[in-house]
């Protein structure tokens, strides 16, 4: 079902999170002298992404407030999306062809925009793939790749991408109290079958940078510590794939 800081610089710092300012030239200069190392340049494209509920949409919002990004949102205006949670016949790759074509278009804007400020999305283009696998018949499927490789050519991967991930039951819970009529109808065993595509896709995923943050245990709205602690892991850099739990989450 388709779904919608230097280690010393301070959490107010206006400097990007994590990484140094934009201009490095200095820094870059001394080190062709022989003398520092240069600094690692800040993520400009950084994507907050994981399945419905996991609190994406927040994380993003608060991250885009503390860089000064601009902020990139899913659709979510799909006319096709009420008939696919009502399992109306060909709904599915109506509302999927809606998805792809918005994303990429949304994407492709804001990088072209030329802005100094960061790109920060809630969503990962390749979202829509794995939505894509689940709901789509191996006939539309094949159609809808065709659609994909030609709608997407071009676009660059982002440098930042934090995955949110929690376990299905916490999902559930999360769906239940905070749900619109249409997610409402959304059921436990697919609830499930997405968390585990997201986990099967980024498992192998490695055309960015990745932070894996599991949010089961942790809250960033209700407990001001989990965010602060997030906020100061995100002063160091991201290299490779890393994981970030707070300190006494599972307590």
């Amino acid at each position: 079902m388709p779904s919608n800081d230097s280690n010393t610089a301070p959490l107010h710092s206006n400097a990007p999170i994590g990484w140094a300012p934009a201009d490095t030239s200095n820094t870059a200069e001394q080190s062709s002298q022989g003398g520092l190392n240069p600094v690692p340049k800040s993520p400009r494209f950084i994507v907050v992404e994981g399945p419905l509920r996991v609190g994406k949409t927040t994380l993003a919002k608060i991250l885009a407030e503390k860089l000064h990004a601009r902020r990139l949102y899913d659709s979510d205006d799909n006319p096709f999306l009420s008939d696919f949670y009502k399992e109306k016949p060909g709904s599915a790759l109506r509302t999927q062809m809606y998805f792809l074509m918005e994303r990429q278009k949304r994407i492709r804007e804001a990088l072209a925009a030329g802005a100094p400020a960061p790109v920060l999305s809630d969503f990962l283009l390749e979202k829509d793939r794995i939505f894509a696998n689940l709901n789509l018949d191996d006939e539309e499927l094949k159609l809808y790749d065709r659609y994909y490789e030609m709608l997407t050519a071009g676009i660059p991967a982002p440098d930042l991408v934090i995955y949110l991930q929690a376990k299905p039951e916490v999902l559930r819970a999360r769906i239940e109290k905070k749900a619109s009529r249409d997610e409402s109808e959304i059921s436990p065993e697919y609830i499930e079958e997405v968390a585990r595509a997201y986990e099967h896709f980024f498992f192998h995923y490695a055309a960015s940078d990745l932070l894996v943050i599991n949010t089961s245990e942790i809250d960033f709205v209700e407990r001001s510590e989990d965010l602060q602690q997030l906020l100061r892991r995100l002063q160091d850099p991201v290299k490779g794939t890393q994981y970030f739990l707070p300190l006494g989450a599972s307590e």
